[in-house]
C-alpha cells in the first residue's frame, strides 16, 4: 500500500496534546497504526505523553526537534530518529524560527 500524504487533508491543531503553538498534519490511521506527516510551526510543541499500548518513531525531515525524554533534553536533526517505546514518556518542541517538517509513526501493540 502506498501512501501519499499529498493526498490526504492537512488539518491545522493548536495545542497538541496539551502543548502549545500549531501542528499542521495529514494523518493515515487504522486500527492497527497510524502515520503522521507532520509540520511543528516555530515556537511549538506537543504535551507531555505517556506511550500506553503503542510506541512512536519521529523521523525528522528538517529543522530540528526538542524531545524531551524520561526527563532528559535530547536534539533530533534532518535524519535521525527519536524513539519513544511503550511506556515512555516525551514531548517535543521546535525552538527554532523556522517549520519542523517530520514523519511520526505509531504501532498499536495492543489492538483493541
Amino acid at each position: 500500500m502506498i501512501i501519499d500524504p499529498k493526498k490526504i487533508e492537512e488539518v491545522a491543531i493548536n495545542g497538541f496534546k496539551g502543548g502549545h503553538g500549531e501542528l499542521l498534519t495529514r494523518n493515515y490511521v487504522d486500527d492497527k497504526c497510524k502515520i503522521m506527516y507532520s509540520t511543528l510551526k516555530p515556537k511549538a510543541s506537543s504535551g507531555l505523553h505517556t506511550h500506553e499500548g503503542n510506541c512512536e518513531i519521529v523521523y525528522v525531515i528538517s529543522g530540528e526537534a526538542t524531545f524531551h525524554y524520561d526527563g532528559k533534553t535530547e536534539v533530533a536533526k534532518p535524519g535521525q530518529v527519536h524513539y519513544c517505546p511503550e511506556g515512555h514518556s516525551h514531548y517535543m518542541e521546535n525552538l527554532s524560527d523556522t517549520d519542523l517538517c517530520y514523519l511520526a509513526i505509531v504501532p498499536e501493540h495492543h489492538v483493541k
